[in-house]
C-alpha cells in the first residue's frame, strides 16, 4: 500500500506565500523613507513656524520697548535742558547778587556818614574809583564825612578831598555860606588788591660799558 504524505507538500507552500518579492522589501523600505522624511519635514517646517511667530512677537516688543525708551530718551534731554538754564538762571542771580553787593553795601555806607548839614549832589563809580560830590554848609561836616567814609572796610585809606570851595551860585538865601566839594575813594574789593599786589615790570637792565 502506497502512502503520500499531503501535508508536508501543503506546509512548504505556506511557507513559499508568506515569503516576500525583494521588489516588494524595497518599495515597502523607501515608502517607510518617504513617511519619515514626509514627518520629518513637517515638523521641522512647524517648528521654524514656531520660530517665526516667536521672532515676530519679539521683533514687537522690541519695537514698542525701543519707542518707549525713545520717548523717555526725550524727556531725559529735555530735562537736561531745563536743569541747565536753571543753573545758568542761578549762576546768573549769584553774579548779579555779588555785583549788587557791594554798590548796595556802600550806598549805605554813604548814607550813614552823611552828617546833617551834607547833602550830595552826584555819585560817580569808574571802576573801583568812587567819586563824590557835594554841598555843606561847613567845612566840619566835610571833615566829619571823610571820617565817617574812612571807618568802613569797603573803601581804601586814605579818602582824598579833591577839593572845597564856597559856591556863590547856589540859590541860598544871602549869609549863608555854602561850600562845594568833591571827594575820591577807591573800592577795597579782591580784584583792586590783585591790581595792587601785582609785581612791578623790573626796568631794562642798561648795557654794561666796555672796560678800557
Amino acid at each position: 500500500m502506497i502512502r503520500i504524505n499531503l501535508l508536508g507538500v501543503e506546509r512548504q507552500k505556506a511557507k513559499k506565500a508568506l515569503a516576500f518579492d525583494p521588489a516588494a522589501r524595497m518599495t515597502l523600505v523607501c515608502s517607510l523613507i518617504l513617511v519619515v522624511s514626509a514627518l520629518g519635514i513637517g515638523w521641522w517646517y512647524w517648528s521654524l513656524s514656531q520660530e517665526s511667530v516667536q521672532v515676530d512677537r519679539d521683533i514687537i516688543a522690541a519695537q514698542q520697548e525701543a519707542a518707549r525708551l525713545k520717548s523717555l530718551l526725550a524727556e531725559v534731554r529735555q530735562f537736561e535742558q531745563q536743569q541747565a538754564q536753571l543753573q545758568q538762571r542761578v549762576v546768573l542771580i549769584q553774579q548779579l547778587r555779588r555785583g549788587q553787593s557791594v554798590p548796595v553795601q556802600l550806598l549805605d555806607h554813604i548814607s550813614r556818614s552823611m552828617p546833617d548839614t551834607l547833602w550830595l549832589t552826584s555819585l560817580d563809580q569808574k571802576g573801583n574809583v568812587v567819586t563824590i560830590e557835594g554841598r555843606t554848609t561847613t567845612l566840619i561836616s566835610v571833615s566829619d564825612f571823610v571820617a565817617n567814609l574812612g571807618s568802613s572796610t569797603l573803601l581804601k585809606k586814605p579818602i582824598d578831598l579833591v577839593n572845597s570851595q564856597a559856591d556863590p551860585e547856589n540859590g541860598a538865601p544871602p549869609g549863608t555860606e555854602v561850600i562845594k566839594f568833591s571827594v575820591k575813594a577807591t573800592l577795597d574789593t579782591p580784584d583792586s588788591a590783585a591790581t595792587d599786589a601785582a609785581p612791578a615790570k623790573p626796568a631794562a637792565a642798561k648795557p654794561a660799558k666796555p672796560a678800557r
